[in-house]
């Protein structure tokens, strides 16, 4: 069977890890200071239960929070699973999210404890009444005092994980809940999305803190037997490659930003080595696609969907016979009943523009991003439902425009909202990463756009940036690009 357990007793930690504990490596982590190191499951078995055991000592009880923020490492996976082991919940959070950040997520979740990498005593003034513990000699010693062994006792409804999404369409954080049945749902995106099987060297930069890298970079693979791979700190190309290069790795999965960008600093795979290259949270521009499909000798593969109702479309990465057709989301995954429809929630002909939605409960669920369906059921991007743009009566794509943007040779990164405007209600203002600046080059651009895409859509403002505002999942944060918009003058885009 592909699990151990059942509805009655179900541990997320235990088919993760406990049930592989006579593997082999189940770590392979590229640090921040350089180093690459590997951790078996044996290793990450024993430090869990170790958690688990320190946990119940302490007090905690079954459904009450553990936070955890620290870096990818084995006292990071070990805490995970040792809270999950232990049937508390686990919400890991992100290690660069500054003191309000942290505070505003401890206040939603209330956690009894908050495991961090150093300065326990700063943090613990600004979230009180959570006891505040770092990765110290203390801990090191309180930890080692711990059985090894530990028998998880937990049903598959009973809650596991609080994930805190990344995204930026909430105001304020709140945590999606998820059970340890979870890990069961999850084999659709982990079969059919990343196309993980046995003896894949799998490797997923994206953080373990987010939905991607916790996930689909953690969770699935674990419950496999395969190996993690994983980044420690801040995002470097170099480190990727390397990483990559040193794992011998077969199998990536990580949002289209990073290829992007290990593109641009010069990375060149080993043709023939990754054989399944998969991609999510955003689509992916041509260039990185053509880039990827020429180094790689195979297309890179996309997974869609939502924190709300998991991965819907995947493109069947390893498959034979699947064709990935270039710019689609993909197919519906098994399971998953996919259409387009109208605003009156009805599905749209084929080829027709509408919100992409999936059925649930006899229903149609808006999972809020517009698309179109081809007619041999590939589903293609059409931007958010709040990135329509609507200007002199005119509905324009944001995301289409910046594909076009990102096809200029000068163009290294580019995001379009819209804006308002007096005449038109609404105008296309692009924010454009560039080595050439001047309204000569922005008059060129919009050219650009004008001659390849249509003389009514193209960024009638441009403004040139050193960098997009990009949320921790590495998606361009256009509230940020929103905000910094309405904070010009009236009048003063350009």
């Amino acid at each position: 069977p592909l699990f151990e357990g059942d509805r009655a007793r179900l541990n997320l930690a235990h088919e993760c890890v406990d049930r592989h504990a006579g593997g082999g490596v189940a770590l392979r982590l590229a640090t921040a200071d350089g180093r690459f190191v590997e951790h078996s499951f044996a290793e990450l078995a024993q430090w869990s239960s170790r958690f688990a055991n320190l946990l119940e000592a302490e007090g905690i009880a079954a459904g009450e929070r553990v936070a955890i923020m620290l870096e990818p490492s084995l006292a990071f996976y070990g805490a995970l699973f040792g809270a999950v082991k232990r049937g508390a919940v686990a919400v890991p959070l992100f290690t660069l999210f500054g003191p309000d950040a942290v505070a505003l997520r401890v206040d939603d979740c209330r956690p009894r404890l908050l495991l961090v990498e150093r300065d326990a005593e700063r943090w613990q003034s600004r979230v009180p009444g959570v006891d505040v513990v770092a990765l110290d000699a203390r801990f090191a010693a309180r930890l080692a005092e711990q059985s090894d062994v530990y028998t998880a006792r937990t049903a598959a409804d009973d809650p596991a994980v609080f994930q805190y999404t990344s995204g930026t369409t909430r105001a304020l954080p709140e945590a999606v809940r998820h059970t340890h049945r979870a890990v069961v749902t999850l084999m659709v995106a982990a079969l059919y999305g990343v196309g993980l099987e046995p003896g894949d060297r799998f490797f997923c930069p994206s953080s373990p803190a987010w939905g991607h890298g916790l996930w689909h970079g953690t969770i699935a693979p674990l419950a496999l037997g395969i190996p993690v791979g994983t980044l420690a700190g801040r995002f470097d190309p170099a480190r990727f490659a390397a990483a990559l290069d040193t794992f011998a790795i077969t199998n990536v999965a990580a949002a289209p930003t990073v290829y992007r960008m290990a593109r641009g600093a010069g990375w060149t795979p080993a043709r023939g080595r990754i054989a399944k290259c998969s991609f999510t949270g955003e689509p992916m521009d041509g260039a990185t696609r053509e880039f990827l499909s020429g180094a790689l000798g195979s297309a890179p593969c996309s997974m869609y969907g939502s924190t709300e109702v998991g991965v819907v479309l995947v493109d069947y990465p390893g498959f034979d016979g699947y064709v990935v057709r270039p710019g689609a989301l993909g197919s519906p995954a098994p399971g998953w009943d996919v259409a387009v429809i109208d605003d009156a929630g009805v599905p749209v002909a084929t080829g027709g523009v509408g919100e992409i939605a999936v059925r649930r409960r006899g229903t149609w669920f808006p999972i809020k991003d517009r698309g179109w369906m081809d007619a041999d059921g590939y589903v293609h991007h059409a931007g958010r439902s709040d990135d329509v743009i609507i200007s002199a009566g005119w509905t324009m794509s944001a995301v289409e425009i910046e594909q076009v943007l990102l096809r200029h040779p000068d163009v290294q990164d580019a995001a379009v909202v819209a804006i308002t405007d007096a005449a038109r209600g609404q105008i296309p203002k692009a924010f454009v990463v560039a080595a050439r600046a001047g309204e000569a080059f922005e008059r060129e651009i919009q050219d650009w756009v004008k001659t390849r895409l249509s003389l009514h859509e193209y960024p009638r403002a441009v403004e040139i940036v050193d960098a997009l505002p990009r949320t921790p999942a590495g998606k361009v944060d256009r509230r940020a690009l929103r905000a910094r918009e309405a904070s010009y003058p009236q009048g003063g885009h350009k």
